[in-house]
């Protein structure tokens, strides 16, 4: 699927229904003229809380060409997590968030991310409709 344009992509990367394993959902649009994405992200972990869900609300990246058999983009995505740290410490700690797929047209392949003390490593990457 060759989209022109800007679009909506809705998708996960991660080891969907293994136990403990982080979840990355996110929701982006693509200008494909620039290969520009913006959007949001979510890390949801079944770990003790607060850190079983990171919000990434400013996530950015690029798509580039591909032409490696079936994997035909290559999207690098970037931003920040801030953490509220845990009493008796006062403040707020700014984590970068960054992922990585190598993935075809329809945005089904493999990747990564990593955000704070979330971290996932060649998982499925596969679009989702919301």
């Amino acid at each position: 699927m060759h989209t022109l344009g800007t679009y909506l992509v809705n998708g996960e990367c991660g080891n969907e229904g293994v136990a403990g394993a982080p979840m990355l959902t996110f929701s982006l649009l693509v200008v494909s003229g620039s290969g520009k994405v913006s959007g949001h992200a979510m890390i949801t972990q079944a770990i003790a809380p607060p850190h079983g869900e990171k919000i990434i609300n400013n996530v950015t990246g690029q798509i580039h060409a591909a032409g490696y058999g079936p994997v035909t983009k290559l999207v690098a995505l970037e931003g920040t997590y801030f953490e509220t740290l845990q009493p008796p410490a006062i403040g707020t700690l700014e984590v970068p968030f960054t992922a990585h797929f190598a993935i075809d047209d329809a945005w089904n392949g493999r990747g990564g991310f990593e955000c704070g003390n979330s971290r996932a490593e060649n998982v499925p990457v596969k679009t989702v409709a919301r």
